[in-house]
């Protein structure tokens, strides 16, 4: 293996499928491994480097497979190991390289481990989980709180005892200051190596350690109360300080990538934190923990030039000095679609076109979630519809993350579009059967064919896979900076966007403009420098090559 082989990730684009609304193959009206085998060649015609499947294990689903009670077989709703066998097998000779979803903060209630831990204090698997005495009056023993809302503490009789659960009461921490299970889940991790696995997203991965002293969490602030924070779930109210992020977190993640190094797999972490940028920092350092990791930072209702810039720009500050690396993404299983987020109601066509071109431009990987590349729109899924506990117990304040993982459309045909034969797990939105693949593939012009360009053109800038980043002044709502690779070589690359709806006139330094030649080829459009002006449309850009600069491809 070469080392730009080994190095594939940087720089990667990465396109993730959830499974349950990708594809059905058996009209049972949830999506399957076959049905992600029959599609595979429309993922592999948008030109990615790999897909991320989220959990397919076998499960009782009450978080929809983030809860796992078998980490080593296959969900019958989604098929068989022998299916996944094929995903590979198919991924692989199309180029695409496949990273599984490893939960492993948790697992289901229903895990066998769990149902020992819960028997007894002094069984085998006693340990396996984080357990703690109630205080003298019985209560919980500190104040922390599930992600999910509530106390996340659950009592267990037969232990006389209660367990932590960040997330669903069904959803039990594994206890990783004990040393079986760190081993148990680099076990279960080599055991997909084997099978042909190119890598993992590690779900809340800076969920893995509690602190031992069970410590209180401190307020966001002391003075904190619900009305004057205006919170709609209390786990905003605290610092959490105790309950993740703790220092014990860094060995593991050591440990955890010598079993991958060992197979030639790569990682990319989930990290969910106010600090989530510096963890990122800390967790991709000195090239012993991490490959990659992610935040939610980019996944907020806040949008602008200037936060967008703001962002990148934190991170770079907190990767750059320990050799760490990022990933980008703008919508995900877990946030309302960026075409909803940011362009509101009946988002302009072109803002999915400048919002994957301004992506695919900034320094690190970046993840596209299913449907991206068809612009869709966030579903208003009625509350009787609803599937997702996240979104029941907090409606109608925070409506749940249904509304993103409505079924993919294939084709414009009602009800289903394509997706299935069967009423969907959760209806089709009838708005997004006019943005299926299909009608988009009639439609030179679609969404979905600027995708297609724009990654085949970008697949082949090595300054946009691997350089430098530094930004450039510019008034709002334009995203300006060039990119540079790190040794010298090449041209650097220019980049704008602007990301309002009107047109903007913007001024150039004559010592840069001089030196600036449009590059062609990527299918951006609405930009066009004269003299010293650059000139971008409504959701318009702009490439150009700088003469003595350094960092790009043709």
């Amino acid at each position: 293996m070469t080392d730009s082989d080994r190095q594939w990730w940087r720089g990667a684009v990465i396109y993730q499928i959830y499974p349950r609304s990708f594809m059905d193959d058996n009209d049972d009206g949830i999506g399957d491994l076959p049905g992600i085998l029959s599609r595979l060649d429309h993922v592999a015609a948008l030109g990615v480097d790999a897909i991320w499947i989220s959990p397919f294990f076998r499960s009782p689903m009450k978080d929809f497979g983030y809860d796992v009670c078998d980490y080593r077989d296959v969900d019958p709703v989604f098929g068989t190991l022998a299916d996944f066998e094929q995903v590979i097998e198919r991924a692989h000779a199309l180029g695409i390289r496949v990273i599984v979803d490893q939960v492993i903060s948790h697992s289901s209630d229903q895990h066998p481990w769990f149902q020992e831990s819960r028997q007894s204090r002094d069984n085998p698997k006693a340990d396996w989980y984080v357990w703690a005495d109630p205080k003298p009056d019985g209560s919980p023993p500190n104040n922390w709180l599930s992600v999910f809302g509530g106390p996340a503490w659950q009592w267990e009789a037969r232990r006389r005892q209660y367990f932590l659960h960040n997330f669903l009461a069904s959803q039990p921490d594994l206890n990783f200051h004990a040393p079986a299970v760190q081993q148990q889940i680099c076990d279960d991790v080599r055991f997909w190596c084997e099978r042909g696995v190119d890598g993992f997203r590690f779900d809340a991965c800076n969920f893995h350690f509690h602190d031992q002293q069970l410590r209180d969490n401190p307020a966001v602030l002391a003075s904190a109360t619900i009305s004057s924070v205006r919170v709609e779930n209390p786990y905003s109210m605290q610092q959490h300080r105790f309950d993740k992020n703790r220092p014990e977190n860094l060995p593991f993640l050591q440990k955890l990538r010598a079993t991958l190094d060992l197979h030639g797999a790569i990682s990319l972490g989930e990290i969910g934190d106010e600090e989530a940028l510096a963890l990122m920092g800390q967790y991709t350092a000195g090239g012993d923990k991490l490959h990659m990791a992610y935040s939610f930072n980019l996944l907020t209702a806040q949008f602008s030039a200037a936060h967008i810039r703001g962002q990148v720009e934190q991170l770079e500050a907190s990767i750059n000095p320990v050799g760490g690396w990022g990933c980008w993404s703008l919508s995900n299983h877990d946030v309302v679609r960026v075409a909803t987020r940011w362009g509101k109601t009946d988002p302009d066509a072109r803002l999915a076109k400048i919002l994957l071109a301004m992506l695919a431009s900034l320094r690190g990987s970046i993840c596209l979630y299913q449907g991206e590349e068809l612009g869709l729109t966030e579903a208003q899924v009625a509350f009787a519809d609803l599937q997702d506990p996240y979104g029941i117990a907090f409606w109608p304040e925070f409506k749940g993350r249904d509304g993103c993982r409505t079924p993919m459309p294939w084709t414009p045909a009602a009800p289903c579009g394509g997706f299935s034969q069967a009423k969907p797990w959760l209806p089709m939105p009838p708005e997004h059967l006019a943005r299926s693949v299909a009608t988009q593939e009639a439609a030179p012009d679609s969404v979905l064919h600027f995708y297609r360009r724009f990654l085949a053109w970008r697949a082949r800038q090595t300054v946009l896979r691997h350089g430098d980043i530094a930004f450039l002044d510019a008034p709002e709502p334009v995203l300006m900076h060039v990119r540079q690779l790190h040794d010298g070589e090449g041209p650097a690359l220019l980049s704008a966007f602007n990301l309002g709806d009107a047109p903007v006139t913007l001024p150039l330094p004559h010592e840069l403009a001089a030196r600036l030649t449009a590059v062609d080829g990527h299918g951006v459009t609405g930009g066009m420098l004269q003299g010293d002006t650059l000139t971008l449309s409504a959701y318009g850009g702009f490439f150009g090559a700088l003469a003595d600069g350094k960092g790009g491809d043709d």
